[in-house]
């Protein structure tokens, strides 16, 4: 299983904003993601924080500082950084995405690099560096493998995470920062660093790219860390003879171990590689009489401790221009001055023959040099990076620049470039080849399709689990329904030509299409009983507005309280929908009628007929035992009397004469 597959980032939404997709490089305090900035619909890295060191403020304000550093650097040598934030207990980086390789993935495929490419790639992160230490910032943690080589050829400096300012040059704790093989001296032995020691690295790192190794090895750091703090670099000549004494010397500057001895940041070294380019001396080129004066602080040191600047490699004295002093040849004795200079011309055309077969030589061995490494057997090219092209156009593409394409293509699944486009190549976009090496064009086939899993009726979070390493989820949608809060409701997608569809019964769906859950928020409350005010209050609790629509007569709900409630309007119920309710007015009020002079019994029957409860006494008269009484006699008075209001269930007293 891959790592993407198991790494539950991948998916997730950072702060509502960045979709992450996959996974670049993981390493001590972070890993790098590639995700996509939803708002501006652009990619981007996402550099987050491990969870296990987020209590750890040291490390944390590190993190932060290394947002901070790199956002003061606008240059195109330094990789932009865009955004900082929290997300749960997540910190976060968002950075520039450059699709491309490092420069330790460079040297890990060529070895070593021409003059010519060493100097490319130090022109442009001394560039980078110079905006930095201008800006008041030291690295201290430059090394290959924060070198970036963009498939487009910009070359960017990476990785400010332990960045400082220049002037804050004490070492945290007894633990030295940066990569063992690239730590300078007085980091070594004092802790301390500044503009220097960031030199010092990069003079290493030039080492490495012209001779394919490092000068110092060793089984344990503390062997490597001796080494710099007790031994001289050497001339990457002595490796790789092809190297230029120019490069030799720049090399030997950088990394005195002398602070002062070393340029006093980027900017003092990269205008002394214009120099040398100004003077006409490319690198890899011989130096033919010219002399080439460092600065004061560029004398190297030799590994004797003694002065070596004007020195070739076997330490004899060089002088490459000017008139050198001779005295003249001294005659025999008894030679005239014809025999002399009879002599003095055959040992000039003798010179004469010999100095013109060696420039010959040389000539013929440095037209047949341009000759293989240009357009010979030894040429090489850099494969363009290709991403997103047809197959027609990539083919003119690589074409153009000399190269032949396979007839037959590879192809392979692709979540973001359509079938049928290339997605890149074999070998890879910025692999240095022989010049007309075959490519074989890598055709996209599409996003997959996978099973999709049935996750109506999980909770939300199972759901996410089972979706997010596969597909690309979208921001849930909410609404009240029966079933229990954050209950899946339905699951929906997008067809190829966009439009929203149904994945309900669906078995399978593209890789990385985008989801959307739709998710419960439980029933909406049920306020029927409550006062108005609580009633208000209890469905304001979950996002809904309660009205007060009408109001009703009731004699079972009191006066005030809700009778009903209802939705307004059709369609599901989300947050911020208004419930309609119903209020109760109270009882139905009665008006008494007037039953005086009417029988008992007439005036009984009107008045339960309109809810009211009639009472009398019981007739005691002798001659009520033998006569219908209550259909005979009276009402007098009653009480309440006619007119007044009453309610149903109330009494009214009747009275009668005997």
């Amino acid at each position: 299983m891959s790592a993407n597959q198991t790494d539950p980032m991948i998916g997730r939404l950072i702060d509502a904003r960045y979709q992450v997709r996959s996974r670049i490089a993981r390493g001590g305090m972070a890993t790098v993601y590639l995700a996509s900035d939803l708002r501006l619909e652009r990619p981007v890295a996402v550099k987050i924080m491990h969870g296990h060191l987020a209590d750890d403020e040291n490390f944390k304000e590190r993190f932060i500082q290394e947002a901070r550093s790199a956002a003061r650097l606008a240059h195109p040598n330094v990789v932009n950084v865009y955004d900082q934030g929290q997300d749960d207990e997540s910190a976060y980086i968002v950075m520039e995405y450059l699709p491309g390789i490092t420069l330790r993935e460079l040297l890990h495929d060529h070895k070593v690099l021409t003059p010519e490419q060493a100097t490319d790639i130090l022109e442009a992160v001394l560039a980078g560096l110079a905006a930095a230490h201008r800006s008041g910032i030291v690295h201290r943690d430059l090394k290959p493998e924060n070198v970036l080589l963009a498939d487009d050829g910009r070359i960017k400096i990476g990785d400010f995470g332990l960045a400082r300012a220049a002037s804050a040059n004490t070492a945290t704790g007894a633990a030295l920062l940066g990569t063992i093989a690239y730590l300078s001296p007085e980091l070594v032995t004092r802790g301390i660093a500044d503009t220097r020691s960031d030199i010092y690295a990069l003079g290493i790192m030039l080492y490495e790219m012209l001779t394919g190794e490092q000068p110092y090895k060793g089984d344990q750091p503390m062997q490597i860390a001796y080494q710099h703090a007790n031994d001289t670099v050497p001339m990457p000549s002595a490796v790789n003879p092809r190297v230029p004494a120019e490069l030799d010397e720049l090399v030997l500057w950088a990394t005195a171990r002398d602070p002062d001895q070393r340029p006093r940041d980027a900017r003092a070294m990269l205008d002394h590689l214009f120099e040398l380019q100004r003077g006409g001396v490319e690198p890899g080129a011989t130096a033919i009489n010219r002399t080439m004066v460092l600065p004061p602080a560029m004398a190297p040191v030799g590994p004797s401790g003694r002065d070596t600047a004007g020195q070739g490699p076997t330490g004899d004295t060089q002088i490459l221009s000017g008139a050198r002093h001779r005295t003249g040849p001294v005659l025999p004795a008894g030679s005239s001055n014809a025999d002399a200079l009879s002599r003095k011309a055959t040992a000039r055309r003798k010179r004469g023959v010999v100095w013109l077969v060696i420039l010959l030589v040389l000539a013929l061995g440095a037209g047949g040099t341009a000759w293989w490494f240009s357009t010979g057997p030894g040429a090489h090219a850099s494969v363009p990076s290709i991403s997103d092209a047809s197959v027609a156009n990539a083919t003119s593409v690589l074409e153009s620049r000399g190269f032949t394409v396979a007839k037959t293509r590879a192809r392979t699944y692709d979540a973001v470039i359509p079938s049928g486009k290339v997605t890149g190549t074999k070998p890879r976009g910025g692999a240095v080849v022989g010049k007309g090496s075959t490519v074989t064009l890598i055709v996209s086939q599409g996003p997959r399709s996978l099973p999709l899993p049935d996750v109506v009726g999980s909770s939300e979070s199972a759901a996410k689990s089972k979706l997010s390493s596969s597909f690309t989820l979208q921001q849930s949608n909410h609404r009240f329904d029966a079933a229990a809060k954050g209950t899946v409701l339905a699951i929906s997608g997008k067809n190829s030509a966009g439009a929203t569809v149904d994945l309900g019964s669906a078995s399978t769906y593209r890789e990385k299409r985008p989801i959307t859950l739709t998710v419960s928020l439980g029933p909406v409350p049920d306020v029927s009983g409550k006062a108005f005010s609580d009633a208000i209050a209890t469905l304001s609790e979950v996002g809904l507005k309660g009205v007060e629509t009408s109001s009703e007569y009731s004699d079972s709900v009191s006066q005030g309280l809700v009778i009903r409630q209802g939705m307004a309007g059709d369609g599901p119920v989300v947050e911020g929908a208004t419930v309609n309710l119903v209020v109760s007015k109270g009882p139905v009020p009665i008006e008494v009628p007037n039953v005086s002079g009417k029988t008992l019994r007439s005036a009984q029957t009107e008045l339960e007929g309109l809810g009211l409860i009639a009472s009398y006494p019981t007739c005691t008269n002798i001659l009520c035992a033998v006569i219908d009484w209550k259909s005979t006699l009276k009402v007098s008075s009653m009480e309440p009397g006619a007119g007044t209001t009453a309610f149903k269930g109330d009494t009214v007293k009747l009275s009668y004469n005997q």
